[in-house]
């Protein structure tokens, strides 16, 4: 796919809704180890609001759907998530603007203002074992393609490969941030959930743009 309208950014969340629920448990479970043990039930809680506002709301633009996301995301995750991912939308929509279609620089555009959104939000870098050193690659990855000519799907592809990499980097981090960080040590060992969710969002919308 060369380019992406509201209707394929709009497809593409349908199907991380389903893909979240699909994975909801296996999120819980991750941060049951480490976290609240709600991670999944939140995602999943946030996606289905999401799908049910797309059924109702005709967003005109790639930039509208994002921000009608990034709304959704805040009012209805809970935990840290909801705030996090609804930034990362927020800035993502925000940097796609008003263009009528998502090319593959806009693309990588959108995900490089999500990665700032969330670090600004969250204070975390690569390293501290967040959804951080899942996009940070991530970023790079869809930057680099998108430079040499790749259509959005090849960006996203790109994408999702360096982010399920970096989601498996944060297994034997300390983590130093979030409540993971309370276990100093013993956090070690485990997949952060932030990073997995992030890591199968791209994932997800890659094969929606193929």
């Amino acid at each position: 796919m060369a380019t992406c309208t509201a209707e394929g950014v709009a497809t593409a969340l349908r199907a991380a809704a389903r893909v979240i629920a699909e994975h909801r448990d296996e999120l819980n479970r991750l941060d049951r180890e480490i976290g609240d043990g709600d991670h999944g039930e939140n995602m999943t809680r946030g996606f289905t609001a999401l799908v049910s506002k797309l059924d109702t709301v005709e967003a005109a633009s790639p930039g509208a759907v994002l921000k009608l996301v990034a709304s959704t995301l805040i009012s209805t995750v809970g935990g840290a998530a909801g705030p996090l991912y609804g930034t990362a939308f927020l800035r993502a929509a925000a940097a796609v603007g008003d263009a009528a279609e998502l090319d593959p620089p806009l693309a990588a555009a959108a995900l490089q203002a999500a990665l700032e959104g969330v670090v600004a939000r969250g204070k975390a870098v690569v390293g501290d074992k967040t959804m951080v050193d899942a996009l940070t690659p991530a970023v790079a990855a869809a930057e680099s393609v998108a430079v040499t000519g790749g259509d959005v799907a090849a960006v996203l592809s790109a994408a999702a490969e360096a982010a399920e990499q970096g989601a498996e980097s944060t297994v034997p981090l300390v983590a130093r941030k979030g409540r993971a960080s309370y276990l100093g040590e013993r956090s070690a060992g485990h997949l952060d959930p932030g990073a997995r969710s992030t890591a199968l969002l791209l994932r997800t919308f890659a094969g929606s743009a193929r």
